[in-house]
């Protein structure tokens, strides 16, 4: 019997003893977060990448113990199409699941629920970089400058570099939702304040196929700068439409020439591999580092992006960095937090995320936050398109921006 007791007890210590070899030592803690974003529908050709950004940024979280001690994120990526009504089911089904923070999409869904951050207090990080999202709020974190600082700071750009003393011509060529009218309104208000620009027409566009008479009608009202916010694929038709028309400047302000200019989501290599050579002398107002400048910053978003297999098209968009910046907003909240020491929750983590300051390799600047500051990257890059890649051409940061935001 004692031996018989005795080969049990020692077929225990062996159970033991494998468990504890198998098993790590400790499995960590793992923090949940929600996306939700537009995969697919309106405006795929930006969410798209973005998407692939967050994801590949929490994967190389979680599989270098980037937050140590075994910790993770778990933060699922769901599709609402670009519709409000879904990303407002979405975040409840967040909600109920746990979530610390919220990274969220569209300008139309973030007004939707704006008051619903509020009043529940989670922090929010926006790929819609609307103006109206952080006016009288305190939970939405803007990862980069404004559509209303890029368009401010492009009209701007154009008041500089305009030759002559007339003043400068201008249309806007926006999306047809609060997400384009925004930054116009801010441009308005700009000009109240003494921007020196005239914006003769304004263009909503449709879904039109064909912009010859669009833009012989700007031609025919002396305009001579066009500015676009919106997204890449009604800009890529309207610079092939300009180029087929012959209407498109050689260089910036060319006398009898449209100049086109962009916020932004109307840019980038995304827009070249649409517009191919018709983008040539596009300019540009973007917060994001670019991997065309082939610098340490580049090289390290190549080397995440060729880690999980993305191809050359992701891996050279904005859009894909602004999805890595997004993530990487949320993971330094989330770390700094356990640093210093404090319980991992939505209270903690939004008292972090006032006084964030860390360095992205997928952005222009550093991120800064404070308690009075919800805008993490405050410094633009002027691109121009040249022989099929955007360059940097000066960094800026919009005056006339600041006076738009006194007078709120």
């Amino acid at each position: 019997m004692k031996s018989k007791t005795a080969l049990i007890f020692n077929a225990l210590l062996v159970i033991v003893f494998v468990f504890a070899f198998t098993l790590p030592a400790s499995a960590g803690t793992t923090y949940k977060l929600g996306m939700s974003l537009a995969i697919t529908g309106p405006t795929s050709d930006a969410g798209n990448p973005y998407a692939k950004g967050a994801e590949d940024w929490f994967k190389f979280v979680n599989e270098t113990d980037y937050l140590g001690d075994g910790d993770k994120i778990d933060c699922p990526i769901r599709d609402d199409q670009y519709k409000n009504d879904t990303t407002k089911r979405f975040f409840e089904e967040f909600l109920d699941d746990g979530i610390l923070i919220f990274l969220s999409y569209a300008t139309g869904g973030n007004l939707a629920l704006k008051r619903d951050f509020e009043e529940v207090q989670i922090p929010v990080i926006p790929a819609s970089y609307h103006e109206g999202l952080i006016v009288d709020a305190n939970y939405t974190f803007m990862p980069v400058a404004t559509y209303s600082e890029n368009a401010v700071g492009l009209a701007e750009y154009v008041l500089e570099k305009h030759e002559g003393d007339d003043t400068p011509q201008v249309a806007f060529f926006i999306h047809p939702s609060a997400f384009g009218r925004g930054p116009l309104e801010d441009t308005q208000k700009a000009i109240a304040e003494g921007l020196d620009i005239n914006i003769v027409e304004v263009v909503e566009h449709g879904t039109d196929l064909d912009n010859t008479a669009m833009l012989q009608r700007l031609e025919s009202k002396g305009v001579q700068y066009v500015i676009c916010h919106t997204v890449q694929t009604p800009v890529a038709t309207m610079l092939t439409d300009a180029q087929r028309l012959g209407v498109a400047a050689s260089s910036f302000g060319e006398k009898g020439k449209l100049t086109f200019l962009g916020a932004h989501y109307t840019g980038g290599s995304d827009l070249i591999a649409l517009a191919g050579t018709a983008t040539e002398g596009y300019i540009w107002a973007d917060s994001y580092n670019l991997t065309s400048e082939k610098n340490e910053k580049a090289k390290k978003q190549l080397e995440l992006a060729e880690r999980y297999g993305r191809d050359e098209k992701a891996a050279n968009s904005h859009n894909y960095a602004a999805g890595i910046l997004a993530a990487q907003i949320a993971t330094e909240a989330i770390k700094e937090t356990k640093a210093a020491g404090l319980k991992i929750n939505r209270a903690n983590i939004y008292e972090t995320m006032q006084t964030l300051n860390f360095d992205s390799f997928a952005a222009a600047g550093p991120v800064t936050y404070s308690p009075t500051e919800r805008i993490g990257v405050d410094v633009q890059n002027i691109y121009v398109a040249r022989d099929g890649v955007f360059k940097k051409i000066q960094s800026f940061e919009s005056q006339y921006i600041q006076k738009v935001r006194a007078g709120r």
